[in-house]
């Protein structure tokens, strides 16, 4: 559903959201490899909230000169 990965001198940071089914949605935040945040919303109008912040993180971050790794 969403899904962003971002890296800069050997680090990592990831951003995803992804569906639930009936139990909701999962938002989650790592930095090489552990979870910073990790939130379960079975709100719609929180989720796209979710969205928006992390769409702002990671303009940030890009603009701090991380670049997003494409996958595979």
């Amino acid at each position: 559903m969403f899904a962003k990965e971002l890296t800069q001198a050997g680090h990592t940071k990831r951003f995803t959201i992804s569906d639930g089914g009936t139990d909701g949605w999962e938002v989650r935040v790592e930095q090489d490899s552990r979870v910073i945040r990790r939130v379960h919303y079975t709100d719609w109008h929180r989720v796209e909230r979710a969205v928006q912040i992390l769409n702002l993180q990671v303009l940030e971050l890009e603009e701090n000169g991380w670049q997003e790794r494409k996958p595979s």
